[in-house]
């Protein structure tokens, strides 16, 4: 049989770290992914990385593949060493491990894979890898097309399961942009937040069947609609989690949905409890000082402009901004903008003739 360089089919060094081993598969199982690309090249590939992070992402599985030795050139004829030759992969209590998408047989493991890792697939699996069965793939790695691939994953050691099964993985998270206004955050009562939720059917495999949930495409596609309460002084780029609010896998678990704050306001700029609006005047007014009713958060106000007043002076008023968290207000800026007139007389002209 012909040796296997993994590291090479992922695409990294042989010192590469778990997280590292991990990247490479996700970017090349996306590419590769038989639900993305159609070609017969794609499919033995994916077969191919699948196999590789098999190996590689299990630290038992990957301790065995090193001790080969650094001396082995991909390609070359390869007999196992003392201690691996009696493997036998597939069949026993250890079942079979196939994988199958949209009915298509994406056929098992190579031989050279099954001559050292056989044992460990098998019935005394249990005593030597506690993950079980298939370790190192997980169709959550690549997000929804992964979870959708999942459904369709077919293998028959039930210990896989019920692994998967036991722990709710980060993939279930869902993460959206939450644009907000300073009103939004002004107000007491929740704001609404509402966006698209596309998930694995629970009821079926898809394929076409009958199903009352997804009509038998195995995806349901449905607008949701969350109150959310924004707590107070809240930051650009801070998250709100809310509680089962994510995807849901095949076995019930619920991940959570994070929404990340946007401060997005056509009048107001928003920093933390403060905000700052524009105030126009126009040249006159700069020089000689005037009044302004301007409408804040709070309701209409008036505040007076100095005489001599250039563009861009800030005037600090106090307590008309975002509520606290400690209570009470913080300011609100308004910032002096000098802007001409639409239209201008000729006597206008001629005046700002003679001041020039």
């Amino acid at each position: 049989m012909k040796y296997k360089d993994y590291y090479e089919t992922l695409g990294v060094k042989r010192d590469a770290t778990e997280a590292e081993i991990k990247s490479a598969y996700r970017k090349l199982a996306r590419k590769y992914h038989p639900d993305v690309n159609k070609t017969k090249e794609a499919e033995e590939k994916f077969k191919e990385i699948n196999e590789a992070y098999e190996v590689l992402g299990d630290k038992q599985k990957r301790q065995r593949y090193d001790s080969l030795g650094s001396g082995w050139q991909g390609g070359a004829d390869y007999t196992p060493p003392p201690g691996f030759e009696h493997f036998n992969f597939g069949g026993g209590q250890g079942g079979s491990y196939q994988f199958n998408f949209n009915g298509q047989d994406m056929g098992g493991f190579s031989d050279f894979f099954s001559s050292l890792f056989g044992d460990m697939m098998g019935a005394g699996a249990s005593s030597r890898n506690s993950r079980g069965g298939f370790s190192g793939f997980d169709f959550g790695d690549f997000g929804d097309m992964g979870q959708q691939a999942y459904s369709r994953q077919t293998y028959t050691n039930p210990r896989s399961s019920r692994t998967a099964s036991a722990k709710k993985s980060e993939d279930l998270d869902i993460t959206k942009t939450l644009n907000v206004t300073a009103k939004d955050l002004f107000s007491d009562t929740p704001i609404t937040v509402r966006f698209n939720d596309m998930r694995k059917c629970t009821q079926c495999p898809g394929g076409g069947g009958y199903c009352s949930a997804c009509g038998g495409t195995g995806i349901i596609n449905e607008n949701k609609s969350i109150k959310v309460k924004l707590p107070k002084e809240i930051k650009e780029g801070q998250r709100v989690r809310l509680k089962g609010e994510g995807k849901t896998d095949a076995y019930g678990q619920k991940g959570d949905l994070y929404l990340v704050i946007t401060p997005k306001d056509p009048e107001y700029e928003i920093k933390g409890s403060d905000l700052t609006k524009e105030v126009e005047i126009t040249p006159p007014e700069a020089v000689l000082g005037c009044k302004k009713d301007i409408e804040t958060l709070h309701g209409t106000i008036g505040i007076k402009i100095p005489p001599m007043t250039s563009s861009g002076k800030t005037l600090r008023l106090k307590n008309l901004g975002l509520p606290k968290k400690s209570g009470g207000y913080g300011n609100l800026n308004a910032k002096v903008k000098i802007v001409l007139p639409a239209k201008l007389s000729q006597k206008q002209i001629d005046l700002y003739k003679q001041l020039l």
